[in-house]
C-alpha cells in the first residue's frame, strides 16, 4: 500500500479542529488516494490555488544531511516533506498561513545564522518551535480570554459557555493537530489568546498576525502562550456536555501558586 495513501484514511475531516483547513485538506487527500505523494499533493493543491507563489513542497531527501531544515527551507524556499501525518498535517498549515509560517521561518534561521545548531535551541527558537508544532490562536471575548488567563475553568467552559459561539480556535501547530487524529482528553495547545475584535479577526488574519507584535522576536522569547485543553471547547468533544468533564484536576489544572519566603 502506498505509505502517502494511508494518511488520509486516518483523517475525519468533519472534525471541527479542522474545519479552517478542510478546503485545502480534502483536495490533497483526494490526490493521496489518487496515488501522489505527500508532497506531491500538496504542491499540486498550492499550485492550483495559486499559493505558496515561488515556494515548493519537495521529498525529504532533497534537503541535504548536513543541513538545517528551517535554513534549507529559507536559502531554497523548498519545504522537504516525508510521507506520513506530521508532515501533511505541516503542508496544510503553509497552504492555510502562509505569511505567518514565512516569517517563523525567517526568524528560526536567522536565529542559526548567526548562533548555529548546538545542543540547544535557545529561547527564541524553541518558543517558535512550540507555536510550530503545538499552538493555536484563540480569538474570544474578553471574559472568556479573562478566565483561561487565569484558568478558571468553571468560568470558561460552563458559567461563560454560551460566549463560546463567539469565540474561534485556530490550530496553528501541525504535531497538535497530529495527535488530534486519536482525539484524548489530556491534549492540550499553546494558545496565543487575543479578543474577538481585534483588528486582524478579519479579513486577512494570516497577513496582520505574521507582521503583529505578538510574532515579534522579542515577544516571542517570553513564550505569551496560554494552556488550553482543547476538548473543553464546547461543540470539539461530546462528553464535555457533562459539566463533570472539567473536574479533572489532572487536565484542568489550577494555577501554580508563587511560594514567598
Amino acid at each position: 500500500m502506498n505509505e502517502a495513501a494511508s494518511v488520509e484514511s486516518l483523517i475525519d475531516w468533519s472534525a471541527p479542529w479542522l474545519a479552517t483547513l478542510r478546503y485545502w485538506g480534502q483536495q490533497a487527500d483526494a490526490l493521496l488516494r489518487s496515488g501522489r505523494s505527500v508532497h506531491q499533493a500538496l504542491q499540486q493543491v498550492a499550485e492550483a490555488k495559486g499559493v505558496l507563489q515561488g515556494w515548493r513542497f519537495v521529498a525529504q531527501d532533497q534537503l541535504p544531511a548536513a543541513q538545517a531544515y528551517e535554513a534549507f527551507i529559507r536559502e531554497q524556499r523548498c519545504i522537504p516533506t516525508r510521507d506520513n501525518l506530521h508532515d501533511f498535517f505541516n503542508g496544510l498549515i503553509w497552504l492555510h498561513w502562509p505569511q505567518l509560517k514565512q516569517h517563523l521561518n525567517a526568524l528560526q534561521a536567522a536565529e542559526i545564522a548567526t548562533q548555529g545548531v548546538g545542543q540547544h535551541r535557545g529561547a527564541l527558537r524553541d518558543a517558535i518551535t512550540v507555536l510550530d508544532e503545538n499552538g493555536a490562536l484563540l480569538l474570544a471575548p474578553p471574559l472568556l480570554c479573562e478566565a483561561l488567563r487565569e484558568r478558571r475553568w468553571q468560568d470558561l467552559f460552563v458559567r461563560h459557555r454560551a460566549l463560546w459561539q463567539q469565540a474561534r480556535l485556530l490550530p496553528i501547530g501541525h504535531a497538535l493537530l497530529e495527535k488530534l487524529v486519536n482525539p484524548r482528553k489530556p491534549i492540550t495547545a499553546h494558545v496565543i489568546c487575543l479578543p474577538s475584535e481585534t483588528g486582524g479577526s478579519g479579513g486577512d488574519l494570516d497577513g496582520w498576525l505574521a507582521s503583529s507584535g505578538w510574532l515579534e522576536a522579542c515577544n516571542l522569547s517570553r513564550k505569551p502562550y496560554l494552556p488550553l485543553p482543547v476538548l473543553g471547547i464546547p461543540g470539539w468533544c461530546s462528553e464535555n456536555q457533562n459539566f463533570s468533564f472539567y473536574d479533572d484536576s489532572l487536565v484542568f489544572r489550577a494555577p501554580r501558586t508563587v511560594q514567598t519566603a
